[in-house]
């Protein structure tokens, strides 16, 4: 996973027979038709909201726990309470009392999945654009926090930034 910058979770609760031209696993998807496809999604969606957990937190809980808050935040902040859960991945913790599944390669199989992986993405990679505004010699707005040869020389050169996960193994 990335280097630096947040962990962002995003929950999307759908209408039943959604066509969404073009919705599948957001890293099949070139980043302009993602930013087509989440205005699709949210202004079709029943729900839908998105979630970040720092870098510092993710140093102190670890990167699944952090990654797991961030769902479970995702899920708060929807404006719709969710009768069932399906999660990409194969580690989730209960969420209140409702039901959830995980499920591997979840946002190539469940729309909803999908859906959430592209406005999480987005988010994050609008998000490291900005930041690579003030620290522009590692190429965030390129490589996102991501561990490319650039941004690994660049750490070696410049030392880390306070956006930097320190638990994660950086060079």
């Amino acid at each position: 996973g990335p280097l630096c910058g947040p962990v962002v979770a995003s929950s999307v609760i759908l209408p039943e027979n959604i066509d969404i031209p073009g919705l599948t696993d957001s890293k099949k998807i070139s980043p302009k038709k993602r930013i087509l496809i989440e205005k699709e999604i949210k202004s079709s969606a029943i729900a839908w909201s998105v979630s970040e957990i720092d870098n510092e937190r993710i140093d102190k809980e670890n990167i699944l726990n952090a990654s797991i808050s961030a769902m479970h935040a995702a899920l708060e902040n929807l404006r719709v309470i969710p009768e069932y859960i399906i999660v990409d991945g194969n580690k989730f913790k209960k969420y209140k009392d409702i039901e959830h599944r995980c499920i591997i390669k979840g946002d190539s199989k469940y729309l909803s999945i999908a859906a959430a992986s592209i406005i999480a993405k987005n988010y994050r990679d609008q998000l490291m654009k900005k930041l690579s505004e003030i620290h522009n010699q590692y190429d965030w707005h390129k490589n996102f926090g991501y561990p490319t040869k650039y941004h690994r020389d660049a750490i070696k050169k410049f030392g880390i930034t306070e956006l930097h996960r320190k638990s994660f193994k950086l060079i």
